[in-house]
């Protein structure tokens, strides 16, 4: 279903399916004997959700449509799992960094099923913002609710779509924008057309004070690479003809939720208002963590760059 101007969706469809793969992802990293991060609630919203073809990332055994059409489909899930993993990894980094630095308030853009409220060790005082539409948030906070689980810190849901006017619902929901604040914007921005990233990073900027923090998953150079959508559409389409098959939920083409544009560069945008930054492209980021690309994959890695960055001037 492709994207439109006021749309929404369940957790179960269009971009809330993304959600679960994340989730699935996590869960099986956490489940593996030398795991990277641990998340203990992204089983939880799996179990909630019920079955579809996110659980893929954990199965045992790949359908074997699926490794007849993409013998190498082991190979990608576990470099997907991989990705996850690191790109989980450097966000808890940053957040508990920000912390240590003395911020106390976060904000974290489409939360969807991020369980970072309530999985990490907040210092006192700290109050975690969640932005997100109503409908994901509903899901989340009442599976965490029915599993018994409580925030490990001041949690704020903010129940609203990003294309709204934000901004005045963060404040209102007591955000102080005289004090810093770290923001994290993960697995968000191709799923928002140029000009509204561009319209993101402005807000952003306004409600930023010296000492504010930002960690972002940014599109990379190769995202509007032709050759790169091309494999990405060849390797959607197995894994939804795979899925039509099974009778699971149908899985969301990316051609129809992201908005393969030309963009700002996040880290030059940065820089140019007086951020301190540092970008890694996401093949380095991994190794960083021990988990490189498989040789044998010369595309195991997605397009995109990490992003962190620290407010330094007035």
């Amino acid at each position: 279903m492709a994207r439109t101007d006021d749309d929404s969706w369940e957790i179960t469809e269009s971009v809330g399916a993304t959600a679960l793969g994340v989730a699935a992802a996590r869960a099986t990293e956490t489940e593996s004997e030398n795991p990277l991060i641990s998340d203990p609630f992204a089983r939880v919203f799996l179990d909630a959700a019920g079955d579809g073809m996110w659980n893929m990332f954990g199965a045992g055994e790949l359908p074997p449509e699926l490794t007849e059409a993409v013998p190498e489909a082991a190979l990608r899930m576990r470099a997907m799992v991989d990705y996850m993993a690191s790109r989980t990894a450097f966000f808890d980094r940053f957040l508990l960094d920000a912390t240590r630095a003395g911020v106390r308030q976060v904000v974290i853009l489409a939360a969807g099923l991020d369980a970072r409220a309530w999985r990490l060790p907040w210092p006192d005082g700290t109050t975690v913002y969640e932005l997100d539409q109503p409908k994901v948030l509903e899901f989340k906070s009442s599976v965490l609710r029915d599993h018994g689980a409580q925030p490990t810190c001041d949690h704020v849901a903010v129940r609203i779509d990003l294309r709204q006017d934000w901004p005045a619902a963060l404040r209102q929901a007591g955000f102080d924008a005289s004090a810093a604040g770290a923001w994290l914007a993960e697995g968000l921005l191709p799923f928002l057309p140029a000009a509204a990233q561009d319209l993101l990073f402005e807000r952003v900027l306004a409600l930023s004070v010296a000492g504010s923090r930002i960690a972002v998953e940014a599109p990379g150079p190769d995202f509007n690479n032709p050759d790169v959508r091309e494999r990405q559409r060849s390797l959607m389409r197995c894994y939804r003809e795979v899925a039509a098959k099974a009778g699971q939920h149908e899985v969301p083409d990316f051609e129809d939720l992201w908005y393969f544009e030309d963009r700002t560069d996040v880290a030059d945008m940065l820089r140019g208002h007086g951020w301190d930054v540092s970008a890694a492209p996401a093949d380095k980021l991994m190794a960083g963590y021990g988990r490189s690309v498989p040789e044998q994959l010369d595309d195991g890695a997605p397009p995109s760059v990490f992003v962190a960055a620290v407010r330094s001037g007035a």
